[in-house]
């Protein structure tokens, strides 16, 4: 589809007109998962990767953004993403990456690195590999029935659902608590090994890859005091640096919606960390007056060439790249 890279170029021309498209992803699994239809496989990233190298200009993000800043970006900019630091990421993207000639930055929560397991992924596992055909939930305090039924795949689905809505937004150490009591209750052996390693991030950088930072524990910055969530952004700051040699100036916001998840105070505590560029999930294009703190991304999910370019076309006209704390929509 030839048609794609004019449709971009007009969009987003070179210099102070121009616009930069920066994509989410988080995982890319071997084969797809049941449990989770909307997470990307191998083969799916593949493709992706295709449409994106004839499409588009992929540029390393901190370059891409401090380019924009300056009026000199190159047309049809675009930059790639991936959040929390999972094995996958450097076992099925990054040679995919290679193959099609991108880069991309990963955005590591270091406290999960060496045999770690995010909140969410353990209960998507617990859910997953439960023997039981439902999870009690009594005395939890949850907004949820005492029973969810996880007899079948589509129970499976909903139960997960259900889960990681009611214990998104609880305080870290409560949320934590529920989601280790909900795994002892399904009775199963839960994988260690979601995560990156040490090492394997340092493969990544060697690969040429980008690593930024995407604090420890990955708790709700808004949500957190003053203190807690500095030391937390300061933190994977240095648990990254002391393993790359090297200093770590990008940095994603937990979950990253604003207002919800970062507030105007946050964008303050990131910049006395000492980080120069950081990423919401506020949907948009960069422009020359964006934030470099608040840069906009998004995640298309289509399927096909055409409708992922449709995507790309319609972020490119919604300008929501102005640094705004209230809820952002998406187009289409």
């Amino acid at each position: 589809m030839s048609f794609w890279p004019t449709f971009f170029g007009a969009l987003s021309p070179a210099g102070p007109r121009a616009r930069l498209s920066v994509l989410i992803f988080h995982r890319v699994l071997p084969q797809p998962d049941p449990l989770a239809p909307g997470t990307v496989d191998a083969a799916q990233f593949d493709r992706i990767c295709s449409w994106l190298a004839r499409w588009f200009n992929v540029l390393p993000l901190e370059q891409a953004v401090h380019d924009l800043k300056a009026g000199r970006l190159t047309a049809r900019a675009a930059a790639i993403t991936f959040d929390d630091g999972y094995a996958d990421n450097l076992e099925q993207a990054v040679p995919i990456l290679q193959r099609h000639g991108l880069c991309a930055t990963f955005f590591i929560a270091t406290g999960f690195l060496d045999g770690g397991r995010m909140w969410n992924d353990t209960l998507t596992e617990a859910v997953r590999l439960t023997k039981r055909s439902s999870l009690g939930l009594s005395g939890l305090g949850l907004p949820l029935a005492d029973e969810l039924p996880v007899s079948d795949l589509q129970g499976r689905r909903e139960a997960l659902g259900q889960l990681i809505g009611a214990v998104k937004y609880l305080p870290p150490a409560h949320r934590q608590a529920v989601v280790d009591e909900v795994a002892e209750r399904a009775g199963a052996a839960l994988p260690r090994d979601l995560m990156l390693r040490s090492d394997q991030v340092l493969t990544m950088r060697r690969a040429g890859m980008q690593i930024g930072a995407h604090t420890r524990q990955h708790p709700i910055l808004a949500k957190l005091p003053d203190d807690e969530a500095l030391a937390e952004l300061r933190g994977s700051r240095d648990d990254l640096a002391a393993l790359l040699g090297e200093p770590v100036r990008v940095l994603a916001y937990p979950n990253g919606k604003p207002g919800a998840d970062y507030g105007p105070r946050t964008v303050v505590l990131a910049r006395d960390a000492g980080f120069e560029v950081a990423v919401s999930t506020a949907w948009g294009a960069a422009d020359i007056g964006v934030d470099p703190m608040q840069v906009p991304r998004f995640t298309p999910w289509d399927r096909t060439a055409f409708r992922y370019g449709l995507r790309l076309v319609c972020n490119l006209g919604y300008r929501a790249a102005r640094p705004s704390l209230h809820s952002s929509s998406s187009c289409g």
